[in-house]
């Protein structure tokens, strides 16, 4: 399965169970049952009927520009949107600002972005959809970026000009029919997420990344330059938002473990590129001793930053179904931040109101680079390995930054970041493949 899943463009594939399909979608449904359907669509008519929602998805047409953003931005309130860093670690009561240059908490744990949920509680489940859909896909700055177009929800502070953006995200969703039909999944879709600037997913949380660095670097200086480890798609991403911000970048790669593709977009946007005799891990460490005695800010996903972006996929899911959410998401396992990332989202909506349940997260790893699942294994006594060579190379990644989190957090066995149910899957190279109940 993992040569199949791993030829998509996307990190993501949506199953849904085994026969079900939604209401008014034929058997292009995401999974879902069809009572939680029909509820669904009910809930989902903000307006109390279908003119009047029709009147208000069409209220943009033949507006200007100005009077556009306007009608995408929420109305000044007493208590604005906030976030801030904090620690995973419940015993460490860490707070920073979003403005500070930290990457740990006091107690050595990484950090995570917390949102005023209070504040962002004040407007309901339907002013949330309605201004998401009213934004998503749209030409206004910035919020016809799928990520911009939750900036509530993701940076809420930085102002619109020192936004970076490409107008990522909003990729398509893939109905996968005969992979389906060979696994025996009538409803199967992948998330496009490599539908992006440079190629890959990297591009949702990198432009979150590099936007609050360009507004720390606006408003107190101090920061030179951006810098990565990274298998190929980081640094990519990397070069192409600092280019178009006009920041320096610099990127440590392994020797001959990337693709010509990966090298060349690094280089053609200017950033120092150097190439070191280690696998992704040697560089990591590296580029962690750098940071420390260096103005150069990492970027690497211990950056929880990048995190805030990359979660936009799950309501962008949520979005693309009509407010609904898939039984299962499978998300290919490396550095293990997008397994948090896409939790979050769909974690954030439920709180929040726009949805009603969460779906279980499964965790892919290949059998060359399966640290998880050989903890899981031997009683969740989590050790680094040296991985070898995977046919998705971004994968290949034996000590992955976001697997201790879980454990630093709640004492209880490793998981990326969170706490939801899932399911961890391995294959190895040559096509067999197992699966396990966590």
């Amino acid at each position: 399965m993992e040569g199949t899943m791993m030829g998509f463009i996307s990190p993501v594939l949506g199953l849904g169970a085994k026969g079900n399909s939604v209401a008014g979608r034929g058997k292009r449904g995401f999974g879902l049952s069809v009572n939680m359907t029909v509820a669904a669509n009910t809930d989902s008519v903000a307006s109390g009927s279908d003119k009047e929602e029709w009147a208000s998805r069409n209220a943009m047409y033949g507006l200007s520009n100005e009077q556009k953003l306007k009608a995408m931005t929420l109305p000044d309130a007493e208590n604005p949107f906030t976030a801030k860093y904090i620690a995973f670690d419940e015993s460490d009561t860490t707070e920073y600002s979003l403005d500070k240059v930290v990457y740990r908490a006091q107690k050595g744990g990484l950090l995570d972005v917390q949102h005023d949920m209070d504040a962002l509680g004040q407007h309901s489940p339907e002013e949330w959809k309605e201004l998401f859909d009213r934004r998503s896909g749209r030409t206004v700055w910035p919020f016809g970026s799928g990520v911009w177009s939750k900036k509530e929800w993701v940076l809420p502070g930085i102002p619109n000009e020192d936004v970076v953006s490409m107008f990522e995200g909003n990729s398509n969703l893939f109905w996968a029919e005969r992979f389906g039909n060979e696994i025996g999944m009538t409803d199967l879709w992948v998330k496009q997420c490599g539908n992006s600037h440079t190629g890959s997913f990297k591009d949702l949380g990198m432009t979150v990344l590099v936007s609050q660095v360009n507004h720390i670097i606006k408003k107190q200086g101090g920061i030179k330059a951006v810098g990565c480890a990274s298998t190929g798609d980081t640094s990519a991403a990397l070069a192409a938002y600092c280019a178009a911000a006009g920041i320096p970048s610099i990127v440590f790669l392994p020797a001959d473990k990337i693709s010509l593709a990966q090298l060349v977009q690094p280089i053609a946007n200017g950033s120092i590129v150097v190439s070191l005799d280690t696998d992704f891990d040697g560089c990591m460490k590296l580029i962690q001793e750098v940071v420390e005695e260096y103005p150069i800010y990492l970027a690497n996903s211990m950056n929880s930053l990048r995190l805030e972006g990359q979660k936009t996929v799950s309501i962008e899911i949520a979005q693309q179904f009509d407010w609904e959410v898939p039984d299962w998401i499978v998300v290919p396992g490396g550095n293990l931040g997008n397994v948090y990332a896409f939790y979050k989202g769909f974690k954030m909506m439920k709180d929040l109101g726009l949805t009603k349940r969460m779906p279980r997260l499964v965790v892919a790893q290949a059998h060359n680079a399966n640290p998880l699942y050989a903890a899981y294994k031997n009683g969740w006594d989590f050790q680094p390995m040296v991985a070898e060579r995977t046919l998705a190379s971004a994968i290949q990644i034996g000590d992955p930054v976001s697997v201790h989190v879980r454990q630093q957090a709640r004492n209880v066995p490793p998981f990326p970041r969170c706490s939801h149910q899932a399911w961890l899957f391995v294959s190895s190279a040559e096509g067999n493949s197992r699966s396990e109940s966590l």
